[in-house]
């Protein structure tokens, strides 16, 4: 039998996402938003697409939750954008009642699956799913430090000229401008690229992955990125499906892991086919430590608001 993945919001990232699953063939996909034609219209258009790339997965797009029952994962990519006018409080409390009411359909429905969140703030978001679902905190996690790698790889890759298979990057904390990107832990074919390029470039790089979300959202004028947002969304369904044991960047509940407890924090994970397996702890430097600190506090700031 298939799996099954719901993607909860038809907008770029969901349907994205959807289309991924199905051209990987990794799933049966469920696309439910509240908007009425527009998941059932997006779904019969990727059944159709079907033929013509070679899967034979099902597509689905409803309203309805109860289409959703049996999901082995669930990506929650739901929230508004911040729009004008718009404090990053008011953002906050207005996801916060989208993904609660998000998580509380999907857990009734599919009280066994693992949940990838999506929407922003990520951290805070997660932390909701993790609170209003029950769920045990290895079935909640949230993508941001796959695509914040990604960024930093592209760059380290295009500053060096290589191929990006050769690098490989970790991104520690919070996903924002708070993030910490880890040079020394950063390779190209194994070599630390501290070895390999001067601090200025790095730093620029550094700077360039903390603000790609932004300089995406500055080219479109409206909406933001969605192709490597749904790119990193499948790698981790792909390491839980084939439980490939992968040592990815993600949002995690830490649990005295780095000191903090309690709080979604992006750190290097395994993941396998139950989800997080282990956390893994990375020494950091006093200049790495500050920087982690910071982020860390930005996320429990946000955290303190929730009305949970």
């Amino acid at each position: 039998m298939r799996k099954k993945v719901t993607v909860v919001g038809a907008g770029h990232v969901g349907a994205t996402t959807a289309q991924r699953l199905l051209d990987r063939q990794l799933a049966d996909v469920v696309l439910i938003d509240i908007l009425e034609g527009i998941p059932q219209g997006k779904g019969l258009d990727l059944l159709e697409a079907g033929p013509v790339e070679g899967y034979d997965c099902a597509a689905l797009g409803t309203n309805d939750y109860a289409d959703t029952k049996g999901s082995d994962v669930v990506v929650i990519t739901a929230g508004l954008a911040r729009k004008p006018g718009m404090s990053r409080d008011d953002l906050l409390l207005k996801n916060f009642q989208i993904v609660k009411s998000v998580t509380e359909q999907v857990a009734r429905h599919s009280p066994e699956a693992i949940l990838i969140i999506v929407s922003n703030p990520l951290d805070a978001m997660a932390h909701t799913a993790l609170k209003v679902s029950g769920f045990p905190p290895h079935r909640v996690l949230g993508m941001a430090g796959v695509l914040d790698a990604a960024r930093f790889r592209t760059f380290i890759a295009k500053e060096m000229r290589v191929a990006v298979d050769n690098v490989h990057a970790f991104v520690l904390g919070g996903h924002g401008d708070t993030m910490v990107p880890l040079p020394r832990y950063s390779t190209i074919a194994g070599v630390p690229i501290t070895e390999l390029l001067p601090k200025e470039r790095i730093d620029a790089l550094v700077d360039r992955t903390r603000n790609g979300g932004a300089e995406i959202v500055q080219y479109l004028k409206e909406g933001s990125a969605y192709y490597a947002p749904s790119a990193s969304v499948v790698e981790m369904i792909d390491a839980i499906f084939h439980d490939r044991h992968k040592i990815l960047p993600c949002a995690a509940y830490l649990q005295g892991e780095y000191g903090v407890q309690g709080l979604y924090v992006g750190v290097p994970v395994k993941l396998g086919a139950r989800g997080i397996e282990e956390v893994f702890s990375i020494k950091l430097t006093p200049e790495e430590q500050i920087g982690f600190t910071k982020s860390v506090d930005s996320v429990r700031e946000l955290v303190a608001k929730l009305p949970l």
